[in-house]
């Protein structure tokens, strides 16, 4: 009996001891799809569970471990019901993971995982096992209503709570993106100055105009930069996200005031002497107002015909008498080369017009000698300018 008791205990001996908690290491002997078996250099071998390996309930094991594979595990329990080393190998990767998110959290490291969740607060993303959460006020330093963007998407974020007793673990990713923003933000300003022509990239868009990324700092492009003609909708002419080349044209503090009005494109550069007063213009309606019609004459040229200016007879609106895609011809009655305004006038064109013909017809007449038809043609031209007058 002292004989096998000498040999049990030299069997014994010839194992290592393994303790509740301790990190070893296993080769895989068996393995089936809800446990397997390691060999981990002890008297029984390690039972490592499905449930022990992952949180995945419906994980199959053969299809992730195969025998010969060496595996670091931690034992849970040295001696089970059935004389059996319980292994797990989840445990072991959550504690490296709360080491990791620990080590992360004391240095203020910059941290990159995958996001695995979307909530309505907020999203998750995985660090080596363990879920961190991050919520929605801390995803980005603009609001964003639509989370979903982001799934699956590789983000940076440090950890600003740390709290492994309750399994506690926040990530904050708007800093990152707030102090990254400043620095280039101080490059932009150290080197933009009114005048540069710069890439940007439309990032809201508004009724009053669009702001434009710039790489640090937005700048406004306001409706009335938007083009050297007249943009009813910034809405509809722009998209977010689309790219501009856009002149700087003011920089006030941090504001910046964009323009896509090119000094080298501006249509009205000459105008003054092609669009004279006097001169006639032939060009379409571009758009109605209650007051009268806009008439483009060029591209990024639009001209007013006055309601009052477009016929002799009395009109109560635009509408009644035009519509946009008309071609109108009229006399430029009036130019403000300061404000780029040109006014046109139908209706002083038509009194032309019948001056020049009835003159023709009163040269046409003194070229016969008909003194008399002359002195009548002349003193009912007379009567009826009075009467126009009148």
């Amino acid at each position: 009996m002292s004989e096998e008791q000498s040999f049990e205990q030299m069997l014994d001996a010839s194992f290592k001891t393994i303790h509740t908690g301790e990190v070893v290491e296993g080769s895989v002997i068996d393995v089936k799809p809800e446990e397997a078996v390691l060999n981990i250099g002890y008297k029984s071998d390690g039972i490592l569970t499905r449930q022990e390996y992952s949180n995945d309930n419906s994980l199959d094991l053969t299809t992730v471990l195969n025998i010969g594979d060496k595996l670091e595990v931690k034992v849970v329990k040295v001696n089970d019901s059935e004389g059996q080393v319980v292994l797990s190998y989840k445990r072991l990767a959550l504690d490296r993971g709360n080491k990791r998110i620990e080590d992360a959290f004391n240095n203020k490291e910059i941290l990159t995982a995958p996001v695995t969740q979307v909530l309505s607060g907020g999203i998750c993303v995985v660090v080596e096992g363990v879920r961190v959460f991050i919520p929605a006020s801390l995803v980005s330093d603009t609001f964003e209503k639509d989370l979903n963007k982001y799934l699956g998407q590789e983000i940076e974020f440090m950890i600003t709570e740390y709290n492994p007793r309750r399994r506690r673990y926040i990530g904050d990713r708007k800093q990152i993106l707030v102090s990254r923003r400043e620095e280039m933000q101080k490059e932009l300003f150290d080197k933009l100055q009114v005048g540069d022509v710069v890439i940007g990239i439309v990032k809201n868009i508004t009724d009053f105009g669009a702001f434009v990324d710039l790489g640090g700092a937005d700048g406004l492009l306001h409706i009335s930069e938007m083009s050297w003609g007249r943009v009813e909708s910034p809405k509809k002419t722009f998209k977010v996200g689309q790219e501009l080349r856009v002149l700087v044209k003011e920089i006030n503090g941090k504001k910046i005031a964009l323009s896509l009005k090119f000094p080298d494109e501006n249509p009205w550069a000459g105008a003054e002497e092609k669009f004279a007063i006097g001169n006639v213009v032939t060009g379409k309606v571009a758009r109605m107002a209650d007051f009268g019609a806009f008439v483009e004459l060029e591209p990024g040229i639009d001209a007013l015909l006055h309601v009052s200016q477009i016929s002799r007879e009395h009109i109560e609106k635009p509408s009644d008498v035009l519509k946009v895609g008309d071609e109108v011809t009229a006399k430029i009655v009036d130019f403000n080369p300061e404000n780029n305004k040109i006014s046109l006038s139908i209706k002083a064109l038509k009194a032309d017009e019948e001056k020049a013909r009835r003159k023709a017809e009163r040269e046409a007449a003194e070229a016969k000698g008909d003194e008399e038809a002359v002195t009548v043609d002349i003193d009912a031209l007379i009567a009826k300018q009075q009467a126009e007058e009148e």
